[in-house]
């Protein structure tokens, strides 16, 4: 159950930082996936000194995984584009 939990509250937290980072129109629900399961996994490790799979979710390991993820798309934009929008 908790693979499955991942994979749709990741789809959730990069369409919300798709579209914070205005790259929703460049991406499909795969790529959101990954970029929100990516950014939680990154996010976790810096706030949480690791221990992502001990808490629980609620609105503050959600906005810690918008945060995370809203930085990936913005390292991975500084990459492909050489600016950040």
């Amino acid at each position: 159950m908790g693979i499955i939990m991942w994979l749709i509250v990741g789809g959730v937290v990069g369409w919300l930082a798709s579209l914070i980072m205005r790259t929703d129109a460049q991406q499909g629900i795969f790529l959101n996936i990954i970029v929100g399961v990516v950014g939680a996994f990154i996010a976790g490790i810096i706030f949480a000194h690791g221990n992502i799979n001990d808490a629980p979710l609620t609105l503050g390991t959600f906005g810690v995984s918008l945060i995370g993820a809203v930085i990936l798309l913005g390292v991975v934009n500084l990459v492909r584009r050489g600016s950040v929008r």
